[in-house]
């Protein structure tokens, strides 16, 4: 089919809503049930504890609100790719393509679908990891081979169009969305508060400020619990990858944005709050499913199994929305010509981008059989952020070099929001860097080593730079 007027070949089908499905489910998977035990493990004061909770809103707040002037202005499928690709040009942009195929999204896609498994295996009474195959000298477990199963059949879904993935991105979220409101809801009127909360410590300590009585809580372990909650919050990105598919997306873009974060914002730090209502934070260091013991201390033993069945259910919305949203990179940066024309495919019938969904089908089943959760976990934090910084960076770039550039929206707050991202966005990576020094080298030397392949591609296709919105 031709293209828009913004260059876009693929069918605008996502209303606001169904573009709020797509953040709110992208983003809550298991992070909220599971994270809070890991950052209390680094954060033991309350005040701090939800303090930092507090600031990871902040800064996601800050990314959609910058974000939210790009999308207006690029409503492309492609999001970052396309936001870098207009500030920095084509070499950045094939870069973060080049670490969302390698790194970043199948480090997503395997982190996810074995939390999927895991939890639908305990909610049926079945060890998560049993060894299930052999392939080689790598034993696959039964939670990855689950996992690689629920990827080939959220593949399987969006391959038949977006539409169709909505249908079940809307279902899933609102399921995981009553879930969460009505655990903060069930815990705060039926469950029994621990005496912990108000002073901030396991003796729920005197007064003397959040700082005063704390001062042994470092900034490194904090800046590690702040890791942890980002990687809960992620997901507040996504939608700007559908963007092409959304309708009147100069006004929606940006509202579903500022909407479905406030949204996952609200939630998240009420459903800490009746965390710590109901577990004392010593406690829930070895919490290793916060959620199960609220439902627990709540409605008795069967909130464990409710709990569990409500996470194996809203990690299997996060993966779709996840295969919803990223072969639209793959997608754009083939349609620029920078990766091979047939990942530019799209179905004459469906309007689907089929050959970007096979792509991250495959890669996504083959790192979830080879590779753990946490190395894919972390995986996925080094190699995202480096790009959300570069993209908002692209917001200064392209106010001074663009200024006639249509804009529906302008950052609310700037130059001050996008600064306040970027800030949050080098403590991030400046204490990973320190404190997974070999991890953080390893992801950006496989990132950089999309130098040679780009030089190498465009001299075996011997074409010009891809077009621009300037050019056009």
């Amino acid at each position: 089919m031709p293209a828009d007027r913004w260059g876009e070949r693929l069918i605008r089908r996502l209303g606001l809503w169904s573009a709020v499905a797509v953040l709110v489910g992208s983003t809550i998977g298991s992070g909220i049930f599971r994270t809070p035990a890991s950052v209390a493990q680094r954060i033991d004061d309350v005040p701090l504890f939800l303090l930092a909770w507090v600031l990871g809103a902040v800064v996601v707040l800050c990314g959609a609100l910058t974000y939210s002037e790009l999308a207006a202005a690029f409503p492309r499928s492609g999001g970052v790719y396309v936001f870098v690709r207009e500030s920095f040009g084509p070499l950045p942009a094939f870069l973060f393509a080049w670490a969302e195929l390698w790194i970043i999204r199948p480090g997503a896609f395997g982190a996810i679908g074995i939390t999927a498994s895991a939890y639908t295996l305990r909610t049926l009474g079945a060890d998560p990891a049993a060894v299930s195959a052999v392939i080689g000298p790598i034993d696959i477990r039964a939670e990855q081979l689950l996992g690689a199963g629920l990827i080939l059949l959220v593949g399987t879904v969006n391959y038949f169009g977006i539409h169709r993935g909505a249908v079940l991105q809307n279902l899933s979220t609102v399921f995981k969305v009553g879930a969460l409101a009505l655990l903060v809801v069930v815990g705060f009127a039926l469950g029994t508060p621990t005496e912990a909360l108000p002073g901030g410590g396991a003796g729920g300590g005197g007064g003397g400020g959040i700082f005063a009585q704390r001062a042994h809580v470092g900034l490194s372990p904090f800046l590690l619990a702040m890791v942890a909650i980002l990687w809960a919050y992620d997901g507040w990105a996504d939608l700007a990858f559908v963007g092409g598919e959304v309708k009147q997306p100069q006004k929606t873009l940006p509202r579903a944005l500022l909407i479905g974060t406030s949204i996952v914002v609200v939630l998240y730090l009420a459903a800490n709050l009746v965390y710590l209502y109901l577990i004392p934070i010593q406690q829930m260091k070895q919490a290793e499913l916060v959620a199960a013991d609220v439902a627990r201390l709540s409605i008795g033993s069967a909130g464990v199994v409710v709990v569990s069945a409500a996470i194996a259910v809203s990690t299997f919305g996060t993966l779709n929305g996840s295969m919803m949203t990223a072969p639209r990179i793959f997608f754009a940066a083939a349609e620029d010509r920078l990766f091979p024309a047939a990942i530019a495919r799209v179905d004459p019938r469906t309007h689907a981008p089929t050959g970007a969904i096979v792509l991250m089908t495959v890669m996504g089943m083959i790192f979830i059989l080879v590779r753990t959760f946490t190395a894919l976990a972390d995986q996925f934090i080094i190699g995202i952020w480096p790009f959300y910084a570069l993209a908002v960076a692209g917001v200064f770039v392209l106010r001074r070099t663009r200024p006639r550039l249509e804009r529906p929206y302008k950052t609310l707050g700037y130059p001050l929001v996008p600064l306040v991202f970027l800030a949050g966005a080098l403590l991030l990576l400046g204490n990973y860097l320190v404190s997974e020094t070999r991890a953080f080298a390893i992801d950006i030397g496989i990132i950089l080593t999309g130098i040679p392949a780009y030089l190498l591609w465009q001299r075996s296709q011997r074409v010009r730079p891809p077009i621009t919105a300037d050019m056009q």
